[in-house]
């Protein structure tokens, strides 16, 4: 007896591999500043508030190959919880700002689905090199390590294209 949904001899239920290589990652740019030096640790009373911008940026390298680099972009800036009783927030705690990028050769791939490797599939393979990198920095400057949450590359994508398209306005 033999089942019909299973797989059957030589087949297997992987996905198709990505048409993608990477040939090298390395950290394009860090930069750790505590504009305040010695004088930000005498007035930190509490924990920093951390904000965090995310960017991923592609370029191709060679015209007429399918090798690109794709940076991710990753800027912490921490200030100064507000004083009890104020909305703004106190002075700049410390600054961590990360290019982390690769290098990579695309085999073949569909034509529409260049951006969507370059912008989303890679990011999402570099992230945890950079969180650990950003983690670390931040850690070894004295503070207490930023750990940033898994990011939805697929959403930040989208939102730069409808930021590039937007909705055309009024009745269709």
């Amino acid at each position: 007896m033999s089942a019909s949904n299973g797989p059957t001899a030589g087949q297997d239920n992987t996905p198709p591999a990505l048409p993608l290589a990477i040939n090298l990652q390395y950290t394009k740019d860090l930069s750790f500043e505590v504009p305040r030096g010695a004088a930000t640790f005498a007035s930190l009373q509490a924990p920093p508030q951390v904000g965090v911008n995310i960017d991923v940026q592609a370029s191709r390298i060679e015209e007429e190959q399918s090798i690109y680099e794709v940076t991710l972009i990753i800027r912490a800036e921490a200030t100064e919880a507000p004083a009890e009783g104020e909305q703004t927030a106190g002075p700049v705690v410390f600054i961590a700002e990360l290019s982390y990028a690769a290098i990579i050769t695309l085999e073949n791939p569909p034509q529409e689905l260049i951006e969507p490797i370059l912008l989303v599939e890679i990011p999402r393979l570099l992230f945890p090199f950079a969180r650990a990198i950003i983690s670390d920095v931040t850690r070894d400057g004295g503070f207490p390590p930023v750990v940033l949450q898994p990011i939805d590359f697929a959403a930040l994508w989208q939102a730069k294209q409808e930021q590039n398209f937007p909705e055309p306005e009024g009745e269709a």
